[in-house]
């Protein structure tokens, strides 16, 4: 009998879910997808802040998870954004975070680390398309989509 470890499902999911680097990233939904298959697992232990870069066609450069806090919160530094994307010469960033609480309604503490990013990113010439909150099960809010962006 063949066991399945939890690294092999993992991957499997991501493999399955996940957008392929070189993929064009052309709405929230296809970001929050692939938000969620990048934090796997963790969606439910604790908040994972992630950074999408894109190049100039919008198609996917990078994705990483850049900060994991706590079950309630993240502490998110825009100059470490700043610095992945000009280390992967990205022409536009898109940032996601999960709410493990199954909340997806951005709190105040979204909204200014949204504004930071925002501006650090415009002093660098990096265009922000969106910040996009995922929970448990799939649902997700995107910053753009409600014109905070």
């Amino acid at each position: 009998m063949n066991q399945i470890s939890d690294a092999d499902l993992e991957l499997e999911y991501r493999k399955r879910f996940s957008v392929p680097e070189g993929e064009i990233i052309s709405d929230s939904a296809t970001a929050a997808k692939h938000f969620t298959a990048v934090i796997g697992d963790r969606m439910t232990e604790r908040e994972c802040f992630l950074v999408m870069l894109l190049n100039g066609r919008n198609q996917l450069v990078h994705t990483e998870v850049l900060f994991e806090g706590t079950l309630t919160c993240s502490v998110v530094y825009p100059r470490e954004i700043i610095r992945l994307a000009i280390k992967h010469n990205a022409a536009a960033v898109l940032v996601g975070h999960n709410h493990p609480s199954g909340n997806r309604m951005d709190s105040s503490d979204d909204r200014a680390i949204t504004s930071k990013i925002k501006k650090a990113l415009k002093t660098v010439d990096i265009n922000f398309h969106d910040h996009v909150i995922v929970v448990p099960g799939g649902d997700y809010t995107s910053f753009a989509d409600k014109g905070l962006i």
